[in-house]
């Protein structure tokens, strides 16, 4: 596919192509909800101070995710994603990203191989190929995937960060055994994740959990919360 705006080459593989307008719709109001990466864009808009990183990305592909990619799209960076998660895009997000001629590759519902292939297209970049220079990772498959099955794109990299309880604790044992071989920031204890998103995000989201899945009203149930 050619991007409608610039006439690079992008590739990208959604569940419907036909669903970005409504996921544009869904990004914008998101915008409004995420002051921090909104102000960011207006900050370094003109200095692109990400220009000439090649970022891939293995997140969950949501429409927050969306506000993240563009994001560092205007602050310079070349972008390729994928999902971290077989059933947690949101197949609107994808396609209004790739909409916008941004590599996604991710759909709701993938099987496990389909995973993996999805990962391995956002390795490598536009017709020439260059290879990625950056990693934001959850869980650690992407940065497991460079690591073990393609060492001879390691020495480029710059470094990557990882959200994830898991995958830092992968992260440490390539520490231990002399296999972590880039800088890595640990996202997951960082004080904005730990002391914001771990005390008011979770609370807000394990609500949500609770009532679409069992789809009852929570006003006026006792409740115990165990382990939070």
């Amino acid at each position: 596919m050619k991007n409608k705006t610039d006439n690079k080459f992008t590739s990208f593989k959604v569940k419907d192509i036909l669903l970005a307008d409504w996921g544009r719709k869904e990004i914008k109001l998101a915008e409004a909800e995420m002051p921090g990466l909104m102000a960011l864009r207006e900050r370094y808009k003109n200095e692109k101070p990400l220009k000439d990183a090649r970022i891939a990305g293995c997140l969950h592909m949501t429409i927050q995710t969306a506000v993240l990619i563009e994001t560092l799209v205007d602050l310079g960076a070349d972008v390729t994603w994928s999902s971290c998660n077989i059933f947690s895009t949101q197949d609107h997000a994808a396609a209004a990203i790739a909409a916008e001629g941004i590599p996604v590759y991710a759909w709701k519902g993938m099987n496990e191989e389909e995973f993996i292939w999805c990962i391995k297209q956002t390795l490598f970049f536009g017709e020439e190929k260059k290879p990625l220079n950056m990693i934001l990772d959850d869980g650690g498959d992407l940065t497991n995937m460079v690591l073990d099955d393609y060492p001879e794109l390691v020495a480029g990299i710059k470094g990557l960060s990882e959200e994830t309880t898991t995958g830092v604790h992968r992260l440490y044992d390539r520490v231990k055994n002399g296999t972590l071989l880039m800088p890595a920031i640990n996202v997951n204890d960082s004080v904005t994740k730990s002391k914001f998103d771990n005390k008011y995000g979770c609370k807000e989201s394990a609500v949500d959990a609770v009532r679409r899945a069992t789809d009852i009203m929570l006003a006026g149930k006792r409740v115990v919360v165990c382990g939070y």
